[in-house]
């Protein structure tokens, strides 16, 4: 039985919309953020509505419309925020308490455990963060497909390889989030 939930929050600044979550640790309150976009009193009232104490921010990759409110967030919370070595090197992303994460680092927030898992393509620092039962992909995969890999450091041969590398992990039993079925098929047309 897991011990945290998860909140999507829809937040638009057209033309684009995008998906922030919040995961919450049952036992400790605690919570992170994962690509916090847009609205930022969206997400400042659902952590109050559900009692968060917010101690990390962590992003799938630099692209402007999944880092937006990471700076003003760590202002607020004085929390840290994790993103790939890969991607901030590669793209010179800087913030406030940045933390550079390696592929298959765990972290831990309160007893949830978070694994960063590396998906280069659609950037080259793409990553991945795996919880119990449910992964957050970020532009890595969708249920129509991938992020553009067109964008400097984009790739569709790496992220072929990472869909790949990503069925290996075998996350049958997982929920992808954003939202996408599962299975053996994991990857193939």
């Amino acid at each position: 039985m897991v011990n945290y939930e998860v909140f999507a929050l829809r937040t638009v600044s057209l033309p684009y919309i995008n998906y922030c979550y919040i995961v919450l640790d049952k036992s400790s309150r605690s919570a992170l953020l994962i690509d916090p976009s847009w609205e930022l009193d969206a997400i400042l009232g659902k952590l109050n509505d559900i009692d968060a104490d917010v101690k990390g921010i962590m992003l799938t990759h630099s692209h402007y419309d999944h880092v937006n409110l990471a700076l003003v967030l760590t202002e607020i919370f004085e929390c840290d925020v994790f993103m790939s070595k890969a991607e901030i090197e590669d793209y010179g992303f800087h913030c406030t308490n940045l933390v550079s994460v390696s592929d298959q680092e765990v972290i831990f927030i309160g007893e949830t455990r978070v694994t960063c898992l590396w998906t280069p393509g659609h950037t080259s620092g793409s990553m991945c963060f795996l919880l119990e039962d449910c992964i957050f992909t970020g532009d890595t995969l969708f249920i129509e497909g991938c992020g553009a890999c067109n964008f400097r450091g984009g790739s569709a041969r790496r992220c072929l390889r990472a869909f790949k590398r990503l069925n290996r992990w075998q996350l049958w039993t997982c929920a992808c989030i954003p939202d996408i079925p599962t299975g053996p098929s994991l990857g193939r047309p």
